[in-house]
């Protein structure tokens, strides 16, 4: 005669003993994703798509390396390099904005991001999202490029390894190759005052005490 430990139920069934907290530990990844969720659909809905959660803030940049754009080069005709990790831990804030050609709030954005490199005197690093060479040399011709450095990410992965929901987006990286601050949707003037801005300055005052 086998051996089965059951649990006597108040209506005379029989149900075998660890069910109910079996359920309940299976209730639990359904709960977090539930919660995840609905904090997405939030910042969704109230248009404040910059709440959405970035497990990597405070933690160093995804180990990465990216070629260059083909054929990107500055006004002096010198080649534009590409990006890798080890290019923001250089001693001073670097401001990484992801972008795409073929992405219509990026088009808006950019003299924007001409004008932070200007008042932030912080290096401006790009990662071009599965964009095409041409195109990608074409929006930098007409906009400006305002990049010391521009990663190509033609298949996306390093902008996944950033967590990256959709471009264009923007991260502030301290000296030590850390990330301080992400902003998800276009750049504003109204961002660059009140966040970009203000995290620069108490970045570089930590820095000097």
């Amino acid at each position: 005669m086998s051996k089965h430990t059951t649990n006597e139920a108040g209506d005379g069934s029989i149900t075998p003993r660890g069910t109910g907290t079996s359920r309940w530990l299976l209730l639990v990844p359904l709960a977090l994703f539930v919660a995840l969720a609905a904090v997405f659909v939030n910042a969704l809905v109230t248009g404040d798509p910059s709440r959405l959660p970035s497990v990597l803030i405070g933690k160093p940049v995804p180990h990465f390396t990216l070629p260059p754009v083909e054929g990107l080069v500055t006004a002096k005709g010198e080649g534009v390099p590409g990006l890798a990790s080890g290019d923001l831990a250089s001693g001073d804030v670097s401001i990484v904005n992801v972008w795409a050609s073929w992405c219509a709030p990026c088009h808006a954005e950019h003299p924007h991001l001409v004008t932070l490199a200007t008042r932030s005197g912080a290096r401006m690093l790009a990662i071009n999202y599965k964009d095409k060479p041409d195109d990608a040399r074409r929006f930098l011709g007409r906009y400006g490029n305002p990049f010391a450095r521009v990663g190509a990410d033609q298949s996306g992965r390093v902008a996944i390894e950033w967590g990256v929901y959709g471009v264009p987006e923007t991260f502030i990286v301290d000296g030590k190759g850390q990330i301080v601050y992400r902003h998800v949707g276009p750049i504003t003037p109204e961002i660059i005052e009140t966040k970009l801005l203000p995290v620069i300055a108490k970045i570089r005052a930590a820095r000097s005490t």
